[in-house]
């Protein structure tokens, strides 16, 4: 009999979708349920008091969102496309995961991914200019999205500007002045009207700062939830 995981205690549940815009559950939610995402993209994000937008993440296929240790939501979770979920009671996914040494180990795998990119991202809005958040970011999707990012050089942007901007600490016109001079630069190019090609990844690892330059992107499978904020 295999080992238990994660991503098969949601195998029976039925799949819902979510249009472009929709939220699968609001900041200050109860938080009744955790999500495994099957196909789209999301941002979760929160909003400041003086009414100002702050993306803390982007929710790709394979991810959990919203395994809360909190009685609400601490985030949004809104489609960026049409997206496909499967949902489990928070209140049995706490059970299944306290009765199992199988997938308590998973779970806290995960939650250190999350911490880890956290902690990344204090770094990136804290210590990176502009074209190096910019270029941080576009690395951050390519070893997101490609098991090697060396060989897989196009990579899919669903987000819009403002989406970038309010993840990276930036003004829409500041991201897309630094795009343009990446394009101009030849560093990356256009493919479509949602989807760039890297065409030299080792300067764009070098403007990000990068240091690894074998660039061997590793891949998480990540779970999100309301205790820290994604990177």
């Amino acid at each position: 009999m295999p080992a238990p995981t994660l991503q098969a205690l949601f195998s029976n549940q039925p799949v819902e979708k979510f249009d472009c815009g929709a939220a699968l559950f609001w900041e200050g939610d109860d938080a009744t349920h955790v999500f495994e995402v099957l196909e789209g993209v999301l941002r979760i994000f929160r909003i400041l008091g003086d009414g100002r937008r702050v993306i803390t993440g982007f929710i790709y296929p394979g991810d959990l969102v919203g395994v809360s240790l909190k009685k609400r939501y601490l985030y949004t979770a809104e489609a960026i496309t049409p997206t496909k979920v499967r949902r489990f009671t928070r209140m049995r996914f706490e059970t299944e995961i306290n009765e199992s040494p199988e997938l308590r180990p998973q779970l806290f795998a995960r939650l250190c991914d999350e911490m880890a990119a956290a902690q990344d991202q204090m770094v990136l809005l804290a210590r990176k200019n502009a074209e190096e958040r910019v270029a941080s970011f576009l690395l951050m999707l390519a070893r997101r999205l490609c098991q090697d990012a060396a060989l897989c050089p196009e990579i899919e942007l669903p987000m819009t500007r403002l989406d970038m901007a309010d993840y990276l600490g930036l003004t829409i016109e500041t991201v897309s002045r630094t795009m343009t001079k990446l394009f101009n630069r030849k560093i990356i190019a256009p493919s479509g009207r949602h989807a760039i090609i890297i065409r030299n990844m080792k300067e764009l690892a070098t403007i990000a700062g990068d240091d690894d330059e074998d660039f061997r992107p590793t891949i998480h499978a990540n779970v999100h939830q309301a205790v820290w904020p994604h990177a």
